[in-house]
């Protein structure tokens, strides 16, 4: 068995798309943890989402064995997503190392999420190595980086690694410069074991699989452990490592990272970030664990079959313990019926929960339109947090209204500075900072509010670009606001849910494009229809529906134009009546295809 000190932990950092999970692939060959007659690009990337997408979402924890001047080391290796919306998932990883590999992109440089997860690994203490990565590219220019890195980033940079992931350049000095630069595994010494779960899975066979770092003590199967939070009891019935699939090992020591499969069937006893202690010798200090999660975005996610209702839960609760940032809860919509208020960190985080719900359990579900918390206060002084704008208090009774911003760091190149703060300004935004990062890029500090960026800011941003701009965001305060509930009258009853709480600017346009959409949509009656845009009770907006016609005159052959005129008067008295007392039943194909379309 390794001794304590010839064990490195560490994860990889950087921007998305920088050649975190390329660089692993390398590492994985170099030290022969994996045979080159299995081995495949983006390795650690098991889930199809991944590869599709060329995107890290979860964390992959890997070990491996390298040899060193004649000594063998144990490396275990946690790869890490790049994107914002999953710097929840980078901020469990490095909980469980003691350093960081920081890699920079030879030509593009540091971008928005590299400065985030460097500071992310700095606020956890740890040891950091620069590596510029892609120095094979034409266009690279490592020295020009390894200024940058110590101008922005406050990192000496003189030992920076050279390599590239897809040449297998600079491969053994970044596993030489893991054994001399990072310390050993810490806490070590504590006098009773704790074990910190950093993330985990569901097997319909095994049960809850927890991924864990053995700060101290050690563990085995048959052992029985406690789960400081709720102290509930846990029967210990395998362990083993990620080499990189799971291998049954006889005990974790000191200091590694493993699994643990427990005999725990229902997944909402797990909770990500908790100490696991021996019963017979409890700890009494839990480790440094997670801070709780605060969802940024929340969406209402409903079965299109109700009868699916109990498997979209279980689902939810599957899924929620591979992903401890997805929030949830239960609500209701007359329209879409029975469903779940979903929170999440962002949009992309938003779309691949939905899109592992349709994939890995085979759920049909749709979305309603996403929303931020909104903090109201009313007119009796009492404050108030909606999610839904359902729940929003009638005009009446509002004072005021206040909404969450997000101070945002754009990087971009020079030449795209007045389009991105002509979008900054077109989203409500004000940018109150700008810092030159090179003679190229620089980087835009600005407050936008977060309902503006949800749905095409980012999209935006790269396209006036020309996919050079990068941002990060983190929330910030809440600022009072001329909000405003926009309604969607359809023949004058609202509809919960196409409801939506805008600024009162906004509210026009938003309210037209609605009503043009349902115009299109909904299907025709025996009398007009009416689709109108309000707010509380003044009409902003307004489509027609056209009605089925009946050619009441085809009978009359001959005679007066009266007796025309007569059956015209009657048809349409007839169509009034039935406009006052026919209600109009939306079809839940038309709920679908604006949400879809939205």
């Amino acid at each position: 068995m390794t001794e304590i000190k010839h064990i490195r932990n560490f994860c990889i950092i950087a921007h998305i798309d920088h050649g975190k999970t390329t660089l692993s692939d390398r590492l994985l060959e170099f030290t022969r943890t994996i045979e080159m007659r299995d081995m495949q690009d983006q390795l650690l990337d098991s889930m199809d989402l991944e590869r599709e997408r060329g995107i890290t979402i979860k964390c992959h924890p890997v070990s491996m064995a390298y040899t060193y001047e004649g000594q063998e080391y144990l490396f275990n290796l946690i790869d890490t997503p790049g994107h914002v919306d999953f710097a929840y998932e980078v901020s469990r990883s490095l909980a469980a190392c003691e350093g960081a590999l920081l890699l920079v992109d030879a030509v593009q440089g540091i971008e928005a999420q590299t400065v985030a997860n460097a500071q992310l690994a700095m606020n956890q203490g740890l040891e950091i190595i620069p590596v510029i990565n892609k120095i094979d590219l034409p266009g690279a220019k490592p020295e020009v980086i390894r200024q940058q890195i110590e101008d922005v980033l406050a990192i000496p940079a003189h030992h920076a690694v050279l390599a590239s992931g897809k040449a297998g350049i600079g491969i053994e000095d970044i596993l030489n410069a893991v054994v001399k630069w990072l310390p050993g595994p810490r806490l070590a010494n504590h006098p009773h074991c704790r074990i910190l779960i950093f993330d985990s899975v569901y097997d319909s066979y095994k049960g809850v699989i927890c991924f864990v770092r053995v700060f101290s003590g050690e563990v085995k199967a048959g052992d029985e452990l406690l789960m400081m939070s709720n102290g509930g009891k846990v029967q210990v019935k395998e362990v083993g490592r990620f080499c990189p699939s799971m291998r049954p090992e006889k005990k974790l020591p000191v200091g590694c990272v493993g699994y643990v499969v427990t005999n725990i069937k229902d997944v909402s006893e797990i909770k990500i970030g908790d100490t696991l202690t021996h019963t017979y010798n409890p700890c009494t200090e839990m480790l440094p664990g997670y801070k709780e999660v605060t969802p940024m975005v929340f969406s209402g996610v409903y079965p299109i079959d109700t009868s699916d209702y109990e498997k979209l839960k279980v689902s939810l609760g599957k899924l929620r313990l591979n992903d401890a940032s997805l929030y949830y809860t239960h609500e209701s919509s007359v329209a879409l019926g029975f469903g779940f208020r979903c929170g999440f960190l962002g949009l992309l985080h938003m779309e691949i929960v939905q899109e592992r719900l349709r994939r890995e359990y085979d759920l049909d579900i749709i979305s309603t339109y996403p929303s931020v918390i909104y903090n109201v206060k009313k007119t009796d002084g009492t404050i108030i947090q909606v999610d839904n704008p359902v729940n929003l208090p009638e005009p009446s009774e509002t004072d005021t209204i206040s909404e969450p911003t997000v101070r945002a760091m754009i990087h971009i190149p020079r030449t795209c500075i007045g389009d991105i703060l002509a979008l900054i300004t077109e989203k409500r935004g004000v940018c109150d900072h700008t810092e030159t990062v090179d003679d190229t890029r620089i980087m835009l500090s600005s407050v936008l509010p977060l309902n503006e960026i949800l749905v095409d800011f980012n999209d935006r941003l790269k396209s006036l670009t020309k996919g050079y701009g990068s941002m990060d965001y983190e929330l910030a305060d809440y600022i009072e606001n001329d909000l405003v509930k926009l309604d969607i009258l359809v023949n004058g009853d609202p509809v919960d849910a196409f409801s939506t709480i805008v600024h009162r600017k906004k509210a026009e346009s938003r309210g037209r494009a609605l009503c043009e959409k349902l115009k299109d949509i909904l299907p025709r009656q025996m009398f007009k229809v009416a689709i109108q845009a309000a707010i509380g009770g003044k009409v902003v907006a307004r489509e027609t529906v056209g009605s089925f016609r009946k050619d009441v005159t085809a009978k009359c052959y001959g005679g007066d134009i009266t007796r025309k005129r007569k059956l015209l008067d009657k048809q349409k008295k007839g169509k009034e009546r039935m406009k006052q007392i026919g209600k109009v039943s939306i079809p839940q194909e038309a709920f679908i295809q604006i949400l879809k379309t939205d």
